[in-house]
């Protein structure tokens, strides 16, 4: 029977269930549940008392070397007991298992369950836990190299706008501005003191919905999917950038941005460069994400995804963001 291509499916959970009781040896009460389907869709594995995450990549997303050398750091990070999520072999020692499906070849990883659950709002001293976690992870990716993408300022900030130009008019306000913010962020990025800042692999998504914090408070974070190579101050930026658009109350932001800030020099110093930087990357990473929701439209709910969502996302994060730290 010949079936019709498709941009995006979802794999069926009841034969996942059994394919993973064959390659992982899961007893015959293991349970599979779709718990997220976004560029990445996300499942749920029970096996009794344990639980793990098996993530299914997208058709076309991760290359099998990416996803080879997202376990790698993984495996180096798991390795120096920082607190992330990391890869699990099945029986016969292979990280990545491979569906035909009707798009096209599909890559999975199973990864272990982080312990806890997600909250929009925590404590400073979580905050400052954070920053410790995240120079940890810094101290052992200074200077290291993955097979994966460059996040240069060039990568940054002009891909964004070519993807958004199929969803928002030309003519409106709201291209305009962001037509002259990538043209400011690439004159200011060009004319940084490359001796001050480190490089090395970066996760580029750490915030709340990619971190569990348990009921001792114990935090673990996960979700590599973003992770390549580029300034080390970008990981510093995007999650200075998320306490900014979930902590409305400005003393309780500046409160719970300067222990993150304290929890990361506990363990390592950022340079002056460095936090000069942080607002001008936390735009540059608004504009990434916002071109990397319009390139994977087939893999979104596409009824949020439209010229109303985009013009209240640039005027309600941000612009605002940007005028906030002028």
């Amino acid at each position: 029977m010949a079936f019709f291509p498709a941009a995006s499916s979802i794999l069926s959970s009841i034969h996942l269930n059994a394919f993973l009781q064959e390659k992982y040896a899961f007893s015959t009460d293991v349970s599979c549940k779709l718990i997220k389907a976004g560029i990445n869709h996300t499942y749920l594995i029970k096996d009794g008392s344990d639980k793990f995450i098996f993530r299914i990549y997208s058709f076309n997303w991760r290359t099998e070397k990416e996803i080879s050398e997202e376990i790698r750091l993984l495996t180096l990070l798991q390795t120096n007991r920082i607190p992330v999520s990391y890869a699990i072999a099945d029986v016969n020692d292979n990280f990545i298992q491979t569906f035909e499906a009707i798009e096209g070849k599909r890559l999975a990883v199973l990864f272990s369950y982080a312990n806890g659950g997600k909250m929009l709002s925590f404590s400073p001293e979580i905050h400052f836990k954070i920053g410790e976690i995240m120079a940890n992870i810094h101290k052992q990716t200074l200077d290291l190299k993955l097979e994966r993408v460059e996040y240069t300022p060039e990568r940054l900030v002009e891909d964004s706008l070519v993807n958004l130009a199929g969803f928002l008019p030309e003519e409106s306000k709201e291209m305009a501005f962001m037509k002259s913010t990538q043209q400011y962020l690439k004159q200011e990025l060009l004319s940084v003191d490359l001796s001050e800042i480190r490089k090395g692999v970066v996760h580029l998504d750490i915030w709340f919905d990619n971190l569990n914090i348990s009921s001792d408070n114990e935090v673990t974070i996960f979700d590599f999917d973003f992770c390549g190579n580029g300034w080390l101050c970008l990981d510093i930026a995007y999650y200075v950038l998320q306490i900014h658009s979930t902590e409305k109350d400005e003393n309780e932001c500046n409160l719970r941005k300067e222990s993150f800030l304290r929890g990361y020099e506990s363990v390592t110093a950022i340079s002056g460069e460095e936090k000069r930087l942080l607002p001008m990357l936390g735009v540059a990473l608004y504009l990434f994400y916002i071109g990397i929701q319009c390139e994977r439209y087939e893999n979104w709910s596409n009824t949020f995804l439209n010229e109303v969502y985009l013009k209240r996302y640039i005027n309600l994060l941000i612009k605002k963001y940007f005028e906030s730290n002028q």
